[in-house]
């Protein structure tokens, strides 16, 4: 069995929609930092251009980004 934190957020069920609309806002920055690959990130930055755009959000966003590229290289 897998370690829970070697695993992927993608493969843990959450949604872009579920990450940046939690039913408690206190849950919105620990969305965002649960994000461990590009390929969710992409998702969230996608849904949030769609629907909310909240440059606040984008920007939080942008810094989990770079965060994930420094721990890959």
């Amino acid at each position: 069995m897998s370690n829970s934190s070697e695993q992927s957020p993608v493969s843990s069920g959450l949604s872009p929609e579920q990450r940046l609309e939690p039913p408690n806002t206190g849950l919105l920055n620990a969305g965002i930092v649960t994000i461990n690959d590009m390929e969710t990130l992409r998702a969230c930055v996608a849904y949030e251009n769609a629907n909310q755009e909240r440059v606040q959000i984008l920007r939080r966003l942008e810094h989990r980004a770079n965060e994930i590229r420094a721990e890959e290289d």
